[in-house]
Parts: C-alpha cells; sequence; structure tokens
C-alpha cells in the first residue's frame, strides 16, 4: 500500500468520529415544516457540515483508488453501485412519498409539488430522475472503456508494426497497468527484432548490396528467395588489374595483400558512383550501373585515383588497370541452393570479353560499345573516339575509348586528332592500309605515346608488307 493511501485512511478515519459525532446537530438544524424544510444550523452544525463534507471528499479519492485495484467488471460495477443505491433512493421518495404519512413525508411533497390530485408531476421527476441516471451512466462506462479503446488502437498499431516515439499510456487501473506492461513488451520485442534484421542487413550488405535487393523488388535479405529475378536494362563495367614485373616475385599472401589494397579504393569509389560490386574476378571487379554515364565517371575517377596511389607508392608494384564498359539486359536474380545463395547478374552476351581483350591488345584504358554511348546525354562532357568494331550476335558493334583518362594536353591534342585517327580506322578496315599508315604516322607526329595509334600503325604496315 502506498504511503499516501495510508495517510488518506488516517485522515478518514480522524473526519468520521467527530462527525459521526456532531451528526446530530446536523440533522438537528435541518427542520421540516410540512411544506418544505427549514435550515438553522448551530455552530456545532456547521462545523459537523464541514466535517462531514471533508470526510467525504476523502471517502471519495480513497474509493476512487480502490477502484484502481479492481478489474475492470468489477471496476464497473463498484462505480455503478453508489449511483444505482442514489438512484433507487431517490424512486422511492418520487413514487413513495404519497403513501407515508408524517411531517417529513409531507414536506417533501410539498418540495416536489407531488400529490395525489397531481400524481403526473410525480411521473415526470421519475423520467428526469431515470434520465440524469442513464446519463451518469454513460459517462461512468465512457470513462471506464477508455483505456479498452486505447488498448484496441494500440493492438492495431502493434499488428502493422512497432511504435515508435509514443508511450502506450493506457490508464491508472492495475489491470490496464498490466495490460500496457504486455504491450510494450510486445513493442520492445519488435524494436529488438527490427534492429536484429536491421544489423542483419547492415552485416548482408556487405555480400549483397542495397541496389541489387531495390532491382529484385526487396527491402531485406531477409526477403530473398532462391530463383527470384528481374530483367532491366543495365550498364556492366569490368575493371581488370594487372601489375608490373615486381608482381610476379610476390608470395601469395602478399599478391592477395596487394590486389585488395587496389579493391579497397576502387570499391568505395564504384558505390559512391551509384554502382555496385556484382562479383569479383581473379584480378578483376564487375560492377553494375543503372546508367552508362554513372559508369565512365566511375571508370575514370578509379584510374585517376590509382595514377595518384601508384606515384605515391612508386617503390612499390604499380597497377595497371583497364576498364571496359557495355550497355545491355540482363538479368538480376538469386542462384545457388537453399543453404548457400547468392547474389548476380547474368547477362546474355560476352561482350565484356571481348573488350578485355582490346584493351589488353591496343593498351586502351577505358572503353565503351556504342549500346553505351547512344546513352549518354549530348552534354555529357565524355570525351571519346572510335576504336573499331566487334561482331557481338552476329552484328558489328562499334567500340569507343574514353579520353578523359589521359592528362588534360594529351587529351586535347587526342580530341584535336580525332576526325584523322577515326579516318585511319576506317581505311584501315576497308582495306587501304597505305593510307590508314599515313594517317596514324602524322597522329604519332603530335602524340608519339597514343598505343592505339601505333598499334594501327604496326599492322598497316606488316599487312602492306604481306601483300
Amino acid at each position: 500500500m502506498k504511503t499516501s493511501t495510508k495517510v488518506l485512511i488516517a485522515l478518514y478515519v480522524l473526519t468520521l468520529i467527530p462527525s459521526l459525532v456532531l451528526g446530530q446537530y446536523v440533522f438537528a438544524g435541518i427542520t421540516a415544516t410540512g411544506t418544505g424544510f427549514a435550515f438553522n444550523f448551530s455552530t456545532l452544525g456547521i462545523i459537523g457540515i464541514i466535517l462531514l463534507v471533508v470526510n467525504n471528499i476523502f471517502g471519495g479519492i480513497l474509493y476512487l483508488r480502490f477502484l484502481r485495484t479492481l478489474k475492470l467488471s468489477k471496476t464497473i460495477f463498484f462505480a455503478t453501485l453508489p449511483l444505482s443505491v442514489f438512484y433507487g433512493v431517490g424512486m422511492f421518495f418520487v413514487a413513495g412519498s404519497a403513501l407515508f404519512n408524517g411531517v417529513i413525508f409531507a414536506s417533501i411533497r410539498a418540495m416536489l409539488n407531488i400529490s395525489a390530485q397531481n400524481s403526473f408531476n410525480a411521473v415526470l421527476w421519475g423520467i428526469l430522475l431515470t434520465l440524469v441516471y442513464f446519463l451518469a451512466l454513460f459517462l461512468i462506462y465512457s470513462y471506464l472503456c477508455r483505456p479498452v479503446q486505447k488498448v484496441e488502437m494500440f493492438a492495431r498499431r502493434l499488428g502493422d508494426g512497432r511504435i515508435e516515439g509514443q508511450k502506450m499510456w493506457l490508464g491508472k487501473s492495475k489491470q490496464f497497468q498490466n495490460i500496457e506492461a504486455a504491450l510494450e513488451k510486445i513493442n520492445y520485442n519488435y524494436l529488438e527484432k527490427d534492429n536484429q534484421v536491421l544489423q542483419t542487413d547492415l552485416q548482408a550488405q556487405k555480400f549483397v548490396p542495397r541496389q541489387f535487393l531495390k532491382f529484385l523488388g526487396k527491402s531485406s535479405v531477409a526477403e530473398l528467395e532462391l530463383g527470384s529475378s528481374v530483367s532491366k536494362r543495365a550498364t556492366i563495367m569490368f575493371c581488370n588489374i594487372s601489375g608490373d614485373g615486381k608482381k610476379q616475385n610476390m608470395s601469395l599472401e602478399e599478391n592477395f595483400n596487394f590486389v585488395n589494397s587496389y579493391l579497397n579504393i576502387i570499391s568505395p569509389i564504384i558505390s559512391r558512383c551509384g554502382g555496385f560490386v556484382d562479383k569479383y574476378a581473379a584480378e578483376g571487379i564487375y560492377a553494375v550501373f543503372m546508367h552508362p554515364q554513372a559508369a565512365v565517371d566511375c571508370a575514370v575517377k578509379i584510374h585517376k585515383c590509382i595514377e595518384i596511389k601508384n606515384r605515391s607508392q612508386s617503390h612499390l608494384t604499380s597497377i595497371n588497370e583497364s576498364i571496359c564498359i557495355h550497355t545491355t539486359d540482363v538479368v538480376f536474380g538469386i542462384v545457388g541452393e537453399e543453404e548457400h545463395k547468392s547474389p548476380t547478374i547474368i547477362s546474355g552476351d560476352d561482350m565484356l570479353q571481348k573488350l578485355s581483350q582490346i584493351n589488353n591488345y591496343i593498351g586502351t584504358k577505358i572503353i565503351f560499345t556504342q549500346h553505351s554511348l547512344r546513352e549518354l546525354a549530348i552534354k555529357s562532357g565524355v570525351d571519346y573516339r572510335m576504336l573499331g568494331s566487334v561482331m557481338l550476335k552476329n552484328r558489328p558493334c562499334a567500340v569507343f575509348e574514353c579520353l578523359n583518362a589521359y592528362p588534360h594536353k594529351k587529351c586535347q591534342r587526342l580530341k584535336a586528332l580525332k576526325n584523322t585517327f577515326e579516318e585511319g580506322v576506317r581505311l584501315y578496315d576497308n582495306g587501304e592500309f597505305y593510307k590508314a599508315k599515313g594517317m596514324f604516322k602524322e597522329i604519332l607526329k603530335y602524340v608519339s605515346d597514343d598505343k592505339p595509334s601505333y598499334v594501327y600503325f604496326n599492322n598497316a604496315c606488316d599487312r602492306l608488307d604481306i601483300s
């Protein structure tokens, strides 16, 4: 029992005894005259009234606290009991005052204007008392059942998920406090479960990127199902990394750490550019983008970052990277078995392999296909030149080199010589090797380290020698 309740009980008892003693003076001050009631209280009578009022206040507070310790069914019964008693006594005096003699009942009949000749007033008083009784019942039931409505609301919201930022306060009744604690525990379990799912997702995102889940229409890793797939148009980028001669003398562990040191640079750049890593190959990385512009921008940033790292660690093995980009229809899906599911993308062509071979053959850094070029904005800021074409599904597909990977001065020179280079490629493809040789020789006069021009020039010379 609370200390405040003990104090109230003590005060109630202390005011009850004198109020009972002085009660006779209170009743002595009320006189029935036959036509009503006259009030003439003595000093002790007034003190008795004050004590009765104070005692009833303390008793009312204790009664309310008693109701809070009960279950709802008993609370409703005991809350309406005094009202029902009052209603019964009132109806008794209204309906039965005409049946009894005496000055008190005569005074009541006079005050209520009830008589044998005017019994209609008794009916009106009965109706009024009944209406007041039902109104009071409605207010009591509404107040007592308000926590039930809150329980319904919170239960419905918990059914839709956790409740954040709001305490589930129901009421001060002991029963509803227990229900409140149970709902808070359920909500806490929801939060714990959500936190576990969040932590699982954060860990899984290291292996299953958020963008991949978005493509599949999933919100968490837990929703991934074997065989789930969706077809979309996307841009695939393959970044091949290889070292210089020093790399050949590395141990397996050194080789592993060497490759990882560069992948730790490349992977964050891919994420910042809006792509995600699909898989790691032996010495490269496959990434997926929704637009070729993001892929080309990412490739240029990767190239520049690797150049900076190579310069800062000139005493160590240097990286030579080559990047190829292709836009095509791919399938995002989940493959494997139920115990080991793996996200991946599947493309219907082998263009990246062909592009990688071109990169290795002519020494380019960043190349992309005409399918990617078509989806680049007119003012994309990408400088390029056509390298030639390869066969894709029995159709020629033009391949372009991104010039933005080169230093600014070299890039500007190659841009100025773009038409010459592309004319040389056209002549070479048409078998006019002598004219093509002259075009590429002209380019090498201004840009002596242009590897694609050097390769084309040598090939043209070889073809002329053979012919």
